[in-house]
């Protein structure tokens, strides 16, 4: 099978990672890729955002299917163009993308659906936003409501903090347009998981549980990131899934299929277990980065045969299998992340690792044949093993053979669950 997978951090090096690793015949192809994902794939110099010419490569070179990692190329239409050229693609078209693309929309299918969510307002006038934010007080969550790398939310503990928010996204446009509006949130409590699913319109297929760690520093302390690391399976949560699927997947899904608007490809639910049960802090169109990386390593069926299944309406004939154990990623992050990141700096890896770990390359961009970091997630340092603490050491081992200037990283990834 020939298959092109568009994007180039971690999340698609895990795709690729997969592709190769269930059939060593499959031709990948990825656009534009990274240094790591090169050893598998051929990369095409093609940017995510590049429609058209990603189509036009698609059609050139025949290929079978075609995977959409990162959720900008989602939001500008590709399922649409590719759909309309006979293309064979994975993922949500323009319209359902916007249940990652817009918060105030993803808000309004919640409340059409009955789905769990916090309460809120939108606001597209700066001095009404920070009226209301004086209004009800604090802590409170500020959310930019268009797309913004994982970066637009801010968990306000302070009023000063919340105007600094509003300012930032409304004003100072740092998220760009994506600022325009934002979404005022009460603030929950409790602790997050994601669950993602396979949906082909009404057929819900969902995955293992994982839980991100969003906060840069240990003891979730810090500015949000797009994400520090993640774990797999989540046992102390795992007593929700039944509520999740029944209460948030499968309304949302049945939903938007009963409008006329079936939702195909990745449902990514990040949920907020309170003593309410769960409630949904956002919705995403895709894998999640880095839930990708742990949940991929355990998946044992043919991940090109599922997405298949899902482009072609059949899903309902899937069984999805899981590997027993765990799997944890940690994040090695460049200097100066989650603000702007030092670019340039040498890189030196292990000369080799064992099956049962991954470096999965983010950051990176070869210069004068030497590897050096080129964003501020570098890499997705991840391990398999008998259960969480054996794949947590794993990691960590591996995380200290990986050497760069100013290299920092979570040191409790997981420990929520071994209660360290």
């Amino acid at each position: 099978m020939k298959i092109l997978v568009i994007g180039g951090g971690g999340r698609e090096h895990a795709l690729v990672w997969k592709f190769k690793s269930d059939n060593t015949k499959h031709k990948i192809f990825c656009a534009p890729g990274n240094p790591g994902i090169k050893a598998l794939a051929e990369c095409v110099t093609i940017q995510a955002n590049k429609i058209q010419e990603l189509a036009d490569f698609a059609e050139t070179n025949r290929i079978d299917l075609t995977v959409v990692g990162p959720e900008d190329p989602l939001s500008l239409g590709i399922v649409d163009v590719f759909e309309k050229r006979n293309l064979s693609i994975f993922g949500p078209n323009l319209e359902s993308a916007r249940l990652e693309g817009s918060k105030a929309y993803a808000k309004k299918v919640m409340e059409r659906f009955n789905v769990p969510t916090a309460s809120y307002l939108e606001h597209d006038d700066y001095q009404q936003a920070l009226n209301y934010v004086n209004e009800i007080g604090t802590p409170i969550v500020i959310k930019a409501d268009g797309l913004a790398a994982g970066k637009g939310v801010t968990v306000a503990e302070t009023i000063e903090q919340a105007e600094a928010a509003l300012k930032a996204a409304m004003l100072d446009k740092v998220f760009g347009d994506s600022g325009t509006k934002v979404v005022i949130e009460e603030c929950l409590f409790g602790e997050e998981m994601t669950v993602l699913a396979f949906v082909d319109g009404e057929t819900v297929l969902p995955m293992v549980p994982s839980q991100d760690h969003k906060p840069v520093f240990d003891d979730d302390r810090g500015p949000n990131t797009g994400g520090m690391g993640a774990y797999s399976p989540v046992p102390h949560l795992e007593k929700w899934l039944p509520e999740i699927e029944r209460r948030i997947l499968r309304p949302v899904a049945q939903g938007l299929a009963a409008e006329g608007k079936p939702y195909s490809g990745i449902l990514y639910a990040g949920l907020m277990l309170t003593g309410n049960g769960p409630i949904v802090i956002e919705f995403n169109v895709r894998f999640g980065d880095p839930e990708a990386q742990v949940i991929l390593p355990r998946l044992e069926n043919d991940l090109a045969e599922v997405m298949l299944a899902v482009v072609e309406k059949r899903l309902h004939e899937i069984d999805l299998s899981w590997k027993p154990g765990a799997s944890v990623c940690v994040i090695a992050a460049a200097p100066g992340y989650p603000g702007p990141p030092t670019k340039g700096l040498p890189i030196t890896l292990p000369q080799s690792f064992t099956g049962n770990t991954q470096i999965f390359h983010a950051g990176t961009a070869l210069s004068n044949e030497q590897l050096v970091t080129n964003g501020g997630r570098v890499f997705g340092v991840t391990a398999q093993g008998a259960d969480i603490a054996e794949a947590r050491k794993h990691s960590y081992g591996l995380m200290e053979e990986i050497s760069f200037e100013g290299k920092h990283f979570r040191t409790d990834i997981a420990a929520k669950a071994l209660n360290l």
